[in-house]
């Protein structure tokens, strides 16, 4: 009797860890890979586990969004890179080019993507969807710089960068907004004290250190691992693009002390003087850009961004500064077909090269070429009545975009070494009698050139 109870146990025993193992594995894979997506719908070629995650939590996103109809596009530079790999043959093959998950199983912590603020609303119904699919959110917000001005520092919040987690992998959303000069800007990533820093490994998100800008992207409709999503139509020249895009802001605030110490000069004068140097930077920016020439704000030019957020009425003229190395020989011939004519050339290719061309009235520009050295940039100037030479010592800098007279246009990211250098310590104080050859802080005598060399080196038209 006490065996045949004993197999009874045993054998109770064994049913019932059997049923809970089964009801363990229908739970995980009829609740647990629903909630946290660890089982998936099958992808071409995909491999199990985290692979399958990734594509997963990305298939799941863009059917959120599309319920939404918001548009979004992908801008993640890793998947990007292998995109543009096989471009051509994405473009032309309409179900892929691979029958493996090739791009969204790629390894990674998160995936990227862009939206434009103006094509959507900001719904809270999104986020409530978004929940119920399993997601957790986080929207990072900040200012908007497009608002502050000389007359109002707004303050207003805006949304711009949001974070989709789901399992281990999490979905970057950053916005873009368009702003005057006809270019989209992405602002920085900050987060504030409440947030959870441990949300998703924020130190490797490729977007949101700096705050960016880009050209308006052409997008392209394709389908990538089973996917049907937008992407910029030259992946290459956005990834170019991106590796450059750090931004810097006008500084609004120490513009405002300035003019506080300094009344602004609101004379006729002046405001004819600004209207007309904004109208030769447009001019000459366009001029270079179709040349493929990468230039960036010098000089006084420079200095009366970083210091007043405006031209400076006194300068009389608007610099700009071009590397030697991206010099054209069509770049004389572009400014006089675009009506401003050569006003002198000093120097030459291989030294202390200066171009200036007249624009309307007295109003001039000024282009300065900037040769590296081992440890410092500098930049030539020649005296054209003694044939003297100077030279302008810079310490190295990187270049940055910003907004200047409803203009994306580069400048020193180092912006306050860069004036420094030219203005010395004092550059904050008005100075309106300077002298090119001993004003600068950082001239240095140069030589003499050759009397022979005169007529290439010392040309006035």
């Amino acid at each position: 009797m006490q065996k045949i109870n004993k197999n009874v146990v045993l054998a109770l025993l064994s049913l019932t860890s059997l049923v809970f193992l089964l009801f363990q594995l229908y739970y995980y894979k009829f609740y647990l890979s629903q909630k946290n997506g660890a089982v998936f719908s099958k992808v071409r070629g995909s491999q199990s586990g985290q692979d399958s995650t990734r594509w997963h939590v990305v298939r799941k996103f863009l059917g959120l969004i599309a319920s939404h109809n918001i548009p979004v596009y992908l801008i993640d530079p890793l998947i990007l890179g292998l995109v543009d790999k096989d471009i051509e043959q994405i473009k032309s093959s309409p179900d892929g080019p691979s029958p493996e998950c090739k791009y969204f199983c790629a390894p990674r912590d998160f995936t990227t993507f862009a939206l434009l603020d103006k094509t959507w609303r900001h719904e809270m119904g999104l986020f409530r969807t978004a929940e119920k699919m399993g997601f957790q959110w986080l929207k990072i917000i900040n200012k908007d710089p497009r608002l502050d001005g000389m007359n109002d520092l707004s303050g207003i919040e805006i949304p711009l960068h949001y974070i989709f987690k789901l399992a281990s992998h999490a979905i970057h959303l950053v916005v873009f907004y368009e702003r005057s000069g006809n270019y989209l800007w992405h602002g920085p990533l900050r987060l504030k004290q409440h947030m959870d820093r441990k949300f998703v490994p924020f130190r490797k998100l490729h977007f949101g250190r700096y705050p960016g800008a880009y050209e308006k992207p052409e997008l392209l409709l394709v389908s990538i691992d089973d996917l049907k999503v937008q992407i910029p139509k030259n992946p290459s020249n956005f990834l170019e693009e991106m590796s450059h895009s750090r931004f810097l802001e006008c500084r609004y605030r120490e513009a405002r002390a300035f003019f506080q110490l300094y009344p602004d000069d609101a004379s006729l004068d002046a405001v004819e003087f600004r209207k007309k140097a904004k109208s030769l930077l447009h001019l000459a920016a366009l001029t270079l850009n179709n040349l493929g020439v990468k230039f960036w704000l010098s000089s006084g030019t420079c200095l009366g961004w970083y210091r007043q957020c405006n031209v400076i009425p006194h300068s009389k003229d608007v610099d700009l500064g071009v590397f030697i190395r991206d010099y054209k020989a069509d770049i004389i011939p572009a400014f006089q077909k675009a009506g401003l004519p050569l006003k002198h050339k000093f120097g030459k290719v291989e030294d202390s090269l200066e171009l200036s061309f007249q624009g309307e009235g007295d109003i001039k520009l000024d282009i300065f070429f900037f040769y590296e050295e081992d440890d410092h940039i500098w930049n030539g100037g020649t005296q054209a009545k003694s044939g003297k030479k100077f030279k302008y010592l810079f310490p190295k800098f990187t270049l940055c975009w910003t907004e200047f007279v409803e203009l994306k246009v580069h400048v020193p990211c180092e912006t306050l070494q860069y004036v420094e250098a030219n203005y010395g310590p004092d550059w904050k104080v008005p100075v309106k009698t300077w002298d090119w050859k001993s004003s600068p802080s950082n001239v240095q005598y140069n030589g003499v050139w050759p009397v022979d060399e005169w007529d290439d080196v010392i040309q006035i038209y």
